[in-house]
């Protein structure tokens, strides 16, 4: 790879959040030219949460027009565009290509029942499961839908229960992915990531993911309203005239398939086999590349299809990270009522970070539980919660400021051990990506709460774009992905501290005892409303 990050080609990253849609330009290095980022609603009313794909889009032209209108000469190097989305996201297409209503987010629950209807065996069940169900879901595609109904599995499932007359209508369901490479060049499809947790699709063969008629019988959703697969580095076509007009860019531009987050954060972090990378950003998980699929079912962990050709992405999910930290800012410190102002505070959780380093480690005895939508590993329970836990009269909230920050970090000590023990070997070193891991008294807390050294690489809020731009550039023929390694950039290593040792396995056993202790209380107060019937196999 020659690129002069200088002025070599450049691509049109693109990062679809939740939060909204962050556009870079980034060299064919790695090296981030400049990005804006435009915000996008998020509508949340009980279990229901739904974004507009309409807002995604108006998102994505502003934050790219921002980008390439002051600068002719960079619009001409952009030589392709290529996305990464948040994923378990569900859009209904009609045969015209628009989007019925809203998209169901990753975040909705409603499908839970629809799942629960065809997981369920008639006699003996396997935490909720079918063990003829079971064996099948895991023998072929690695996983096995959530029970929570939270994955693409539980919204084609609720679609197909509960709004038969949007299922009639749709002509493809898409995730976010595939939304975007439509609208950018008219091409229906899905990569093999982005269709992977409708948990339809034979995965066995890494070079030859497909999907197979028992399991799209199982969910009973019809093969024809799926899209075909493609691999993330394919070129899928050019821009559509009408997108090249409004970006002023080549109507040749290349569009590259792409991949969901997690895959492209993990081309972006650490390619190669066992090396690990955590993700801190709304939502947070381990990963790493492993050459087999393989799956921790007690625990919720599985290596499954990724954006890397022959090999397997090994995960392990937290619900909400950074999540936790907007809570604290948005609903608590500066909620908007009669206590507090109308002033915003962009600056807020630089203070949270200032503030927190001061506290003691430990926060004071003080032991946060962050468990804002339920847990997803090592425990499948969307009915835990969080909490705050042996607070007193000596607390300030700069304790909780900490705790907060540790509570993530015990959570994420708590996937580790069943993380390692899928990898068959030491986790070692971790790289740090994503908006949290620009925080290093975050990073140095989680390498001391884990015992791990935390690798935080340079612009780690730009792993996915990056991640994305290297999709591309293999995808062009101009990078390969055993060239990538030599092009990570690191800015820090955070060693644990040795003397903190004791003190963090005390509060981390707590921290485990918290969970035993309260979960069935949770359970009790946030228990489902009914339970559904079981749909023979």
């Amino acid at each position: 790879m020659n690129a002069d990050a200088s002025d070599g080609p450049l691509v049109l990253a693109v990062d679809l959040g939740t939060s909204g849609c962050k556009c870079a330009l980034v060299a064919l290095d790695g090296s981030v030219r400049s990005w804006s980022f435009q915000p996008v609603a998020l509508h949340v009313q009980g279990a229901r949460a739904e974004q507009d794909p309409e807002d995604w889009w108006r998102a994505f032209l502003l934050a790219a027009s921002e980008l390439l209108a002051p600068d002719a000469a960079l619009r001409r190097r952009v030589a392709a565009v290529c996305c990464s989305t948040q994923t378990e996201v569900t859009v209904c297409i009609d045969r015209a290509g628009q989007p019925i209503g809203r998209a169901i987010s990753w975040l909705d629950a409603r499908g839970a029942a629809a799942i629960a209807r065809r997981a369920r065996g008639r006699l003996l069940n396997i935490e909720g499961y079918g063990p003829l169900k079971l064996w099948r879901w895991l023998r072929l595609t690695g996983g096995a839908p959530s029970s929570t109904g939270r994955d693409i599995a539980g919204h084609l499932a609720f679609v197909r229960d509960e709004m038969p007359e949007v299922y009639e209508r749709t002509h493809k369901f898409l995730n976010a992915l595939d939304f975007m490479n439509l609208r950018l060049c008219g091409r229906l499809c899905a990569t093999q990531d982005s269709i992977l947790t409708a948990w339809v699709t034979d995965n066995r063969d890494p070079h030859r993911i497909r999907y197979d008629d028992g399991l799209l019988r199982l969910l009973g959703v019809a093969r024809e309203k799926l899209p075909e697969i493609v691999a993330s580095t394919e070129v899928i076509g050019t821009l559509r005239p009408e997108v090249a007009q409004a970006l002023d860019l080549d109507a040749a531009t290349a569009v590259v398939a792409g991949a969901v987050d997690n895959s492209a954060v993990a081309v972006g972090a650490a390619v190669e086999d066992h090396e690990s990378h955590l993700y801190l950003g709304t939502s947070s998980w381990l990963g790493a590349h492993v050459p087999r699929m393989r799956t921790d079912v007690r625990r919720k962990i599985a290596a499954v299809p990724c954006a890397v050709p022959g090999r397997y992405l090994a995960m392990a999910l937290q619900s909400t990270a950074g999540a936790n930290l907007s809570f604290l800012r948005d609903r608590i410190l500066f909620h908007r009522d009669e206590l507090a102002s109308d002033e915003e505070h962009p600056a807020a959780y630089e203070l949270l970070n200032t503030i927190a380093a001061r506290v003691p480690p430990g926060a004071r005895g003080l032991i946060y539980t962050p468990w804002l939508f339920g847990e997803r590993t090592p425990v499948d329970d969307p009915r835990l919660r969080a909490g705050l836990i042996n607070l007193s009269l000596e607390h300030s909230r700069e304790d909780i400021f900490r705790a907060f920050l540790e509570g993530v970090a015990l959570n994420t000590r708590w996937m580790l051990e069943p993380f390692a023990r899928l990898l068959g070997r030491e986790v070692g070193a971790i790289a740090a990506v994503g908006g949290g891991a620009q925080s290093d008294v975050w990073c140095q807390i989680i390498a001391d709460v884990t015992g791990q050294p935390i690798r935080q690489l340079e612009a780690p809020i730009q792993a996915n774009a990056i991640g994305a731009a290297f999709i591309a550039a293999v995808g062009l023929g101009r990078l390969s992905f055993s060239d990538l390694r030599a092009l990570r950039r690191t800015r820090r290593v955070f060693e644990p501290t040795l003397a903190l040792r004791g003190l963090y396995q005390d509060k981390f056993e707590a921290f485990q005892e918290v969970r035993t202790r309260l979960a069935p209380l949770y359970h009790r107060l946030n228990a489902p409303q009914r339970l559904a019937p079981a749909i023979p196999a």
